[in-house]
């Protein structure tokens, strides 16, 4: 009988290999090898020895009814097993009963004997099974290939949970005792999927009701933020632009003062330039370091929780506000502000807001750094001048 059941299982793979349509993910020689699996367990566990082989071949043939397509197979199934059994020599009575064992496998058949529940529940083994969200994707996308029709994914879920609590149940004491709490994990698995699904849409219809209601906003009311905040942001530009030109100036006089003056500073005849020099690179750094300050960026940092988004008490159109939101929560608190207009506004105004206060102080910044210049520069020439004229033994103003 061993040796049969050798051939059996080349049989089946060769002719799942050979004439079963790839679109069958699911039905297919795994399938087979993983009930075989889950026979051989449930026959250990039940002490079921007797006719256990035959078990075994009802196994392997119980599917291959699905080369021929779903519908009916498995009294093609026990048709192809029991023309394989002739074949090889079986007995009429054994023939019978793998006949009986596969045909058991049907949904609607109630299994009458210990080894029909057996094979039964190693069949549908996979809704105990922690891998059983991966096969019923499997299936999923077997039954979408074979009738070419879409299946949704809340279609599906409300199928599964249905079967799982309508349709299947284990017969044997070692499926009931092992597989069924595993059964229950996967029942809880949709339920949640389910009801996700239902939340999602809840949501989503409350999000379609709360746009429908809201008022058309005035154009006149989008020109004007959309205008006054292109004013700020080149406004900003400007004050970046400027800043950027007085930090390029004092950085070429340092850089030509370091090179040139400095050097001759270490001679005794050019120590009276020591005071104009220091002063003209004390006016630069200076300048440089304001001229940083107006464009360096700052952003206010906020301590807030998901309730003061809630209660709308942070503007999540500052991008150091929402930065720190995760993606769903960003997204809630968008739709939120999208469906009120008042609250849109205020938004966009506070924003507004803020951003002048940041061109306040950029403007500000910058207009000490323009007149530190100047008045630096008016300074630095005053005491190249003074220097000179106290020095005349040396430089343009010595005598020839």
């Amino acid at each position: 009988m061993k040796d049969l059941i050798q051939k059996a299982e080349q049989y089946v793979f060769d002719l799942f290999k050979d004439k079963l349509n790839s679109n069958y993910t699911y039905h297919n020689f795994l399938h087979a090898q993983f009930v075989v699996s889950k026979i051989k367990e449930l026959i250990e566990a039940e002490k079921a020895e007797e006719e256990s082989d035959l078990l075994v071949i009802a196994a392997w043939f119980h599917d291959v009814g699905y080369i021929d397509g779903a519908d009916g197979h498995e009294i093609r199934s026990a048709g192809i097993a029991e023309k394989f059994l002739t074949e090889n020599g079986a007995g009429a009575d054994q023939i019978e009963k793998v006949r009986l064992y596969i045909l058991s496998t049907h949904l609607e058949n109630q299994p009458q004997t210990k080894n029909e529940m057996i094979i039964r529940d190693a069949d549908c083994a996979h809704v105990g099974d922690a891998a059983y969200e991966q096969l019923s994707a499997l299936l999923k996308n077997e039954i979408e290939l074979t009738t070419g029709k879409e299946i949704k994914d809340h279609e599906w879920n409300a199928k599964n949970y249905d079967f799982l609590l309508k349709v299947h149940r284990f017969y044997t004491d070692y499926a009931q005792l092992k597989w069924q709490p595993a059964k229950l994990k996967n029942v809880l698995k949709v339920r949640e999927l389910i009801d996700n699904k239902d939340e999602i849409n809840e949501k989503e219809r409350l999000k379609k009701s709360k746009i429908e209601k809201l008022d058309k906003p005035d154009r006149g009311i989008d020109t004007l933020f959309r205008v006054t905040i292109n004013n700020h942001t080149r406004l900003s530009e400007i004050a970046d632009s400027k800043a950027n030109i007085l930090l390029s100036v004092n950085a070429i006089i340092i850089s030509i003062a370091l090179s040139t003056l400095l050097p001759k500073l270490g001679s005794a005849k050019n120590e009276y330039l020591i005071l104009p020099t220091l002063t003209m690179l004390l006016v630069s750094v200076v300048c440089i370091i304001f001229a940083i300050m107006a464009t360096k960026p700052n952003v206010t940092r906020m301590n807030f929780t998901a309730d003061d988004v809630r209660n709308r008490k942070i503007n999540i159109l500052f991008f150091g506000n929402f930065n720190r939101l995760s993606l769903p929560d960003y997204e809630d608190a968008m739709d939120d502000l999208m469906s009120d207009r008042k609250y849109l506004y205020g938004s966009l105004s506070r924003d507004l807001y803020y951003l002048g206060k940041v061109l306040e102080r950029k403007y500000k910044l910058l207009r000490i750094t323009y007149i530190m210049f100047m008045i630096g520069t008016i300074i630095t020439v005053i005491t190249f001048i003074w220097a000179f004229s106290e020095n005349t033994d040396y430089g343009w103003l010595s005598p020839n």
